[in-house]
């Protein structure tokens, strides 16, 4: 990216819009952070506005992260065949029109120089609004397959960010010559892990592999119960650091206290994993989870031998994806369908355990998929479109 002065710069509007789940709104929320940190560093700062949904995600984390925030009113297009799902279509495809218009009034009172997409149904008025007014507007996809909310905007976009080289192909034609692979953006945190502090707490022995289990925030019941099944024969081998959700968290602690005295010292099960998360996956020698957009940034960044076990089905299928993708390459392990079992787990964790050399090569290839410089080239892309669209 080129070096911009704060004159250059200044009073830069930016519109950001995305939401409805966290694969949309972190990356926006982190692209805010990183576009700030960039203008300060000239002298200068942004001024964003985020546009989205009153009772979305991301109107919380606006209001957390002290961003001024517009709602608007949007319609969802539901992939349900029953009359439930179709009935509120209808419904919904009312309001579509109604969240243009509103976003055109909100772009013409806002006169922003570029507009900043992430995702989500919520995304389609704004982007429209922005071709309507003329208006630059930036669309980043988090997934490897391309979600149908940006394949609309990918038409009208001035410039298509993807994660994924291969999203290339799931693009319409002409916004193929307009993509740029810039990687989904990550905390900058999460690269800055210290892995004594990791150990020092949740009371692990340095001495041991640490294998690290998540299902995302919420936890996932699928992945509790394979590890529940497995952990007697695990625990010898190695120690269990568990994020398994606040609904899994008691019969988890049940799980603990059945397991024999010599061992429970080696299983830690938690809720929640706060803002120690960044030095958990630097102590992590192996790394079980679902494989979320979020998630598989942040691990192929850092560079961790992952077991994937991909939520099925999710709207196009884009986990299992994404996991066979990695799979595919030799940069992880995937456990899909009828290979999600306890025992084929158990195999692929003592695999790794056995063999530090096959961690190394997965820990490589899976760096050579990451891009832990991603925001600074997605907040790039926004600075360039805004500069074309001043002078």
């Amino acid at each position: 990216m080129a070096v911009y002065t704060a004159g250059h710069l200044r009073s830069i509007r930016v519109i950001v819009t995305g939401g409805g789940t966290g694969g949309h709104t972190y990356p926006a929320l982190t692209t805010i952070r990183t576009l700030r940190a960039r203008l300060a560093a000239a002298g200068t700062a942004p001024d964003i506005l985020w546009v989205g949904v009153a009772h979305g995600l991301e109107a919380g984390v606006a209001r957390q992260e002290g961003i001024p925030f517009t709602a608007i009113t949007t319609g969802k297009l539901r992939r349900s065949p029953n009359l439930h799902e179709w009935g509120r279509n209808l419904a919904d495809a009312f309001r579509v029109p109604l969240g243009i218009v509103q976003a055109v009034m909100v772009l013409v009172r806002a006169r922003p120089d570029v507009v900043f997409s992430t995702g989500g149904y919520v995304c389609v008025p704004i982007g429209i609004a922005a071709w309507v007014t003329g208006t630059p507007l930036v669309m980043h996809e988090q997934t490897l397959t391309v979600g149908l909310a940006n394949r609309v905007l990918a038409r009208l976009a001035d410039r298509v960010l993807l994660s994924h080289e291969s999203s290339i192909a799931h693009l319409p034609a002409r916004a193929k010559l307009r993509a740029v692979v810039t990687g989904n953006p990550i905390r900058p945190e999460i690269l800055a892990g210290v892995r004594d502090r990791a150990l020092a707490a949740y009371h692990l022995d340095p001495r041991l592999p640490l294998v690290y289990v998540t299902g995302g925030a919420q936890g996932a019941v699928q992945v509790n119960d394979l590890i529940a099944d497995i952990l007697p024969g695990l625990l010898p081998r190695c120690q269990v650091l568990h994020q398994c959700g606040d609904h899994s968290l008691d019969r988890m602690r049940q799980v603990a206290a059945a397991l024999p005295e010599h061992l429970r010292s080696r299983y830690r099960v938690v809720d929640y994993v706060h803002g120690e998360l960044p030095d958990v996956l630097s102590a992590a020698d192996i790394v079980v989870a679902r494989s979320g957009a979020g998630t598989v940034a942040e691990l192929t960044a850092l560079g961790k031998a992952c077991v994937f076990i991909p939520l099925i089905p999710t709207g196009g299928d884009e986990q299992r994806r994404t996991a066979r993708h990695l799979a595919d390459a030799g940069a992880s392990r995937m456990l899909a369908g009828s290979d999600a079992s306890a025992d084929r787990l158990y195999q692929e964790i003592m695999a790794l355990l056995d063999r530090p050399e096959r961690r190394r090569e997965l820990a490589d290839a899976a760096r050579r998929h990451g891009r832990p410089q991603a925001s600074t080239a997605v907040a790039g892309a926004i600075i360039d479109a805004a500069d074309r669209y001043r002078s």
